[in-house]
């Protein structure tokens, strides 16, 4: 499975697996050390909470492992007619107008107008062009955005 990612956020996700790999490990380690010297481990809470700390922490490693080792930096957009993963859509609808950045589902705020390639919206404006009419089947019924311009 690929992972669309800006460069920006490959690095922040990098840098924070490092940290996770060193850091987290290392206060882990520590907490479950001193939990052990508490003694009887089968009642102990400060033990089985240090345990379950570590699993969450290297469940949380293998999952950015996979997100940078699948990575596929946008940005640099191959194609600069029609909306791919990477462009800046400006569209109208209703006589608003809206611009959306396309991005991948780890960088998604819709909210601020990024919105994931794998949202229904983002779906539908993939592959279309300036001038083009795109029909949107939301969740109040079917929208037609008007591509104004793509970035």
């Amino acid at each position: 499975m690929d992972y669309f990612l800006t460069k920006k956020k490959l690095v922040e996700l990098g840098e924070e697996l490092e940290n996770l790999k060193t850091e987290g490990r290392k206060t882990i380690a520590e907490n479950l050390r001193t939990a052990k010297e508490l003694g009887d481990l089968s009642e102990n809470a400060e033990y089985i909470e240090a345990r379950e700390q570590q699993q969450r922490i290297e469940k949380k490693i293998s999952e950015l492992e996979q997100t940078v080792r699948n990575a596929v930096v946008i940005g640099v957009r191959k194609r600069h007619d029609e909306v791919e993963v990477g462009s800046t859509v400006s569209v109208e609808r209703d006589g608003e107008e809206s611009v959306f950045h396309i991005v991948g589902s780890n960088e998604a705020k819709p909210a601020e107008g990024f919105i994931s390639n794998e949202s229904p919206l983002g779906q539908a404006l993939l592959g279309h062009k300036e001038g083009e009419i795109v029909d949107f089947k939301s969740p109040r019924g079917k929208v037609k955005y008007k591509i104004n311009k793509i970035d």
